[in-house]
This record gives structure tokens, C-alpha cells and sequence, in this order.
């Protein structure tokens, strides 16, 4: 699967964001801050995650092939496993 550039640039902000968390801990900032800033990035991920998970399902699913075993169903359920794996 290829991944694109506005996935990509998803990930580097979270990649900001948790440098700055650390610099955070590291000048000994408030814990609520700390938790904040932690949630957020958290969020970030379970959203890239979801992106990832969607465009990969729509991209098996147009490449179907009417041979194939897979089912979309099958597809769907894959999808929703690795969703709930994630958490």
C-alpha cells in the first residue's frame, strides 16, 4: 500500500508534538499539561490509524478480483479487527 503525503505529514506532526511533550518533562511542567499535550498526541495516532485502515479497505476493495477467495465482507471484518487491535 502506498501512503500519502497528507498521512505521512499527520505522523510528523504527532512526531512534533511528542518532542514537545518531552521538553515538557524535561523542564518539569505542570502533570495536567504533561497529560494534555499526551491525549492529544494519543488522538492523533487512533486518527491516523482510522485513515490507514480506510484507505487501504477501499484500496482492496476496488482490486478485488471476482477469482479471488476474499469476499468484501471478508475485507470489512479485517478492517474492523485491526481497528479494534489498534485500541
Amino acid at each position: 500500500m502506498e501512503y500519502n503525503q497528507k498521512t505521512i505529514n499527520r505522523l510528523k506532526r504527532v512526531e512534533g508534538q511528542i518532542k514537545g511533550i518531552i521538553r515538557m518533562m524535561e523542564s518539569e511542567k505542570e502533570c495536567k499539561d504533561v497529560i494534555t499535550q499526551l491525549s492529544a498526541s494519543r488522538s492523533a495516532i487512533d486518527r491516523t490509524i482510522g485513515v490507514v485502515v480506510s484507505e487501504n479497505l477501499i484500496e482492496c476493495i476496488r482490486t478485488i478480483d471476482e477469482d479471488e477467495q476474499t469476499t468484501e465482507e471478508d475485507l470489512v471484518k479485517e478492517a474492523v479487527d485491526l481497528l479494534v487491535k489498534s485500541r
